[in-house]
């Protein structure tokens, strides 16, 4: 049987219609196909990862794409009528999706009818991702401050790259858009995750309330906490940046590779960040950022 299969597709391959087919097959139709496809992945990033659709979605494709390969297969064994009728079916049930993801279709529309869309969404990138680095620094520093005033305690991981390796899975799933409000809320004292630490890589906040390793410096002074420590082990054996609230005296500090800054005002800090943020794909944080912590290193 597994031999007959095999002399089947190969004599459809040489099919001449086939062939003649695929002559046609030109570099418009190739443009054509790549555009359709960088839609149908711009539509699924913009509205319809990290929703509630994006697993029916997945399930919905999977099943489109074998239906298609068995409705073509059977057609081309010449069971005409149950090829045509799976067909059939498929189109019903992408006619259906209409119903099924209305509130997304809705969301498209509306961004589709939004002043300069074009302008904002294909020639503006730099511009976006500027802005978005500004308002991340704003409701960081913000939250920053404020813990520093109450000295209420809070740890920060600042990830350039999404791994978990280093630290402990122990937490709660978060990913939300950053603003200082969700912040001083995960840290209010008392709560669940207001003792561990508070993972954000990009534009979002991935967790809550995760352990992270110690740092088994020897020569780290005993003043130091369990946050500050922590913060010095993560920032160790991972490429991340720790922010560090102190519970005790409100100061803020920053681990970097090991190396631990403390800010005496808050606009220095601000700064410091945004270099953070600006160096998200370089593997060390460079020129005068690095030079004052490793002058800070020495003074220790």
């Amino acid at each position: 049987m597994f031999e007959n299969l095999l002399n089947f597709y190969s004599n459809f391959l040489n099919n001449q219609e086939f062939v003649k087919s695929s002559a046609t097959f030109t570099l418009q139709d190739i443009i054509q196909v790549l555009i359709l496809f960088l839609f149908l992945i711009y539509v699924y990033w913009k509205f319809i990862r990290n929703t509630q659709a994006e697993k029916l979605v997945r399930g919905i494709l999977l099943f489109v794409i074998v239906a298609w390969i068995f409705s073509a297969v059977l057609i081309a064994l010449n069971f005409q009528i149950l090829g045509q009728f799976a067909q059939y079916l498929l189109t019903g049930i992408l006619l259906s999706l209409v119903i099924v993801f209305q509130p997304e279709l809705r969301r498209l529309l509306v961004h589709l009818g939004q002043t300069k869309f074009v302008a904002k969404n294909f020639f503006n990138f730099k511009q976006n991702n500027k802005e978005q680095k500004t308002n991340i620094v704003k409701e960081i520093t913000e939250a920053v401050k404020y813990c520093s005033r109450v000295k209420r305690g809070a740890l920060m991981v600042i990830q350039k790259t999404d791994d978990q390796s280093f630290y402990n899975e122990v937490g709660t799933v978060i990913n939300a858009n950053i603003s200082a409000e969700l912040i001083l809320t995960i840290f209010f004292p008392n709560t669940p995750l207001h003792d561990g630490a508070m993972i954000i890589h990009n534009d979002k906040i991935l967790a809550a309330g995760v352990l992270l390793p110690l740092t088994e410096d020897p020569k780290l002074s005993w003043r130091y906490g369990t946050r500050h420590r922590a913060a010095i082990g993560a920032s160790e054996i991972s490429d991340s940046a720790c922010i560090i609230v102190s519970e005790e005296t409100g100061d803020i500090s920053i681990a970097i590779d090991g190396i631990l800054r403390k800010y005496e005002d808050i606009t220095t800090f601000k700064d410091d960040l945004e270099k953070i943020l600006a160096n998200d794909n370089s593997e060390k944080i460079e020129n005068v950022f690095l030079t004052n912590f490793l002058k800070l290193r020495k003074k220790q």
